[in-house]
């Protein structure tokens, strides 16, 4: 009788002998520094281009919010007739 509970119950499982060696600890480091040859970082340039990216829209969503929440507060006040007045 099928497992109606659990949809992955007749999929295949990995055989017990699937499981990763575990290695010593000069080995890891020297996987480790293996795999981080193989990372490309970016140029100073792209990293400068792509913080200016990032300060123009976090430039442009404050000044976004602090419309949104003027006119919100301000149809606030208007309907409810509390606050200070403007």
């Amino acid at each position: 009788m099928a497992d109606t509970k659990n949809p992955t119950s007749g999929a295949a499982k990995a055989p017990p002998s699937a499981k990763k060696k575990a290695v010593g600890p000069f080995t890891f480091i020297s996987q480790v520094r293996s795999e981080a040859r193989k990372v490309t970082w970016t140029t100073r340039q792209e990293t400068v281009a792509a913080t200016i990216m990032v300060l123009i829209m976090v430039v442009l969503a404050a000044i976004f919010f602090l419309g949104v929440d003027f006119v919100v507060s301000t149809l606030v006040r208007f309907v409810t007739g509390v606050g200070p007045a403007s």
